[in-house]
């Protein structure tokens, strides 16, 4: 079981197949905001939802190299964490079904173990995922070697993946966002989960800015994370980066009238309705800058969008 490079844009499929039908580098479309514009400020969107159905954006970027790592030490199985709305653990799971894993997914909360799956975990299971809920004591031990002994003693051997797929070969492979936008922004903005897709955003951006939004509660703490895997991945700080913590909206997977208005209407003057627990906050964080005069006049703003609401346009 290998992981052979992405395929290019124009792969008409000759050649080794890319089991995974990635398609790189994502598009940078440039769209028209009057009031971005009435700022000085130019917006274009990468559209790193377009690089697989299964497993978009920075989930295929964070994935892709775990995997082949995970191929390479001969396992089967890969284990790994996340919330109830966890894009990671639908995206794992889609890893899994398309390449041959086993996939065990620990799910925070075991309160919902008796209710039915949201459509992001029944999405999981439906591709195979065994999903073992716990209570949330344990799942703030997950990183511990005890609580990882009693997973892989339950499941079997396994390949580890951290909560958000978020480690040093995922930042490496994030790295490459970075290098995909080198030169084409002054401003590259992201949403922060786990600090993984920033941490390497920021590596491969040269002299560009990332400002990374995260969207939980208190996020200011994801700095430390960031810098974390930026040491592990890349020996040190790489790039300008900083976060902004103040649009989270209540926390993960919550939201807010006014965050609700402000993704109705990107989708009404933009065909593209952002997905919620991410995307619509980034952008509303970059149009929140614009306004308060944060972007100097001629700033080229590229927002890296990680996916769509199903439920809206685009």
């Amino acid at each position: 079981m290998t992981l052979p490079p992405p395929a290019a844009p124009e792969s008409t499929g000759s050649g080794a197949a890319d089991p995974l039908d990635a398609r790189l580098p994502s598009p940078l479309v440039e769209v028209a905001d009057e009031r971005l514009a009435a700022r000085g400020v130019r917006l274009a969107l990468k559209r790193d939802d377009l690089i697989h159905p299964d497993l978009p954006g920075n989930k295929y970027r964070k994935l892709r190299l775990n995997l082949a790592a995970a191929a390479e030490a001969g396992h089967t199985t890969l284990l790994t964490f996340g919330g109830a709305y966890s894009n990671h653990l639908r995206a794992t799971a889609a890893a899994g079904r398309l390449l041959g894993f086993r996939t065990v997914g620990v799910v925070r909360g075991d309160e919902l173990a008796d209710r039915p799956l949201n459509p992001s975990l029944a999405r999981a299971a439906a591709d195979g995922m065994r999903l073992e809920f716990v209570d949330r004591a344990t799942y703030r031990r997950k990183a511990e070697p005890e609580t990882l002994a009693a997973l892989t003693d339950r499941f079997g051997p396994a390949y580890v993946l951290p909560e958000g797929g978020s480690n040093a070969l995922a930042a490496v492979g994030a790295a490459e966002l970075g290098r995909e936008l080198d030169g084409e922004a002054d401003v590259v903005a992201v949403a922060v989960g786990t600090g993984g897709t920033l941490a390497g955003l920021a590596a491969g951006l040269g002299r560009a800015e990332a400002i990374g939004f995260p969207v939980l509660r208190g996020g200011g703490f994801l700095a430390a994370e960031v810098l974390r895997l930026q040491e592990e991945a890349f020996g040190g700080r790489r790039g300008r980066w900083r976060l902004d913590d103040r649009f989270h909206h209540g926390g993960y997977a919550r939201t807010t009238p006014e965050l609700d208005a402000f993704a109705a209407d990107f989708a009404a003057r933009h065909g593209l309705r952002p997905e919620p627990v991410y995307v619509a906050k980034m952008l509303h964080g970059v149009h929140s800058l614009a306004e308060e005069g944060v972007f100097p006049p001629g700033t080229r703003v590229a927002a890296v969008i990680t996916g769509t609401d199903p439920g809206g346009t685009g």
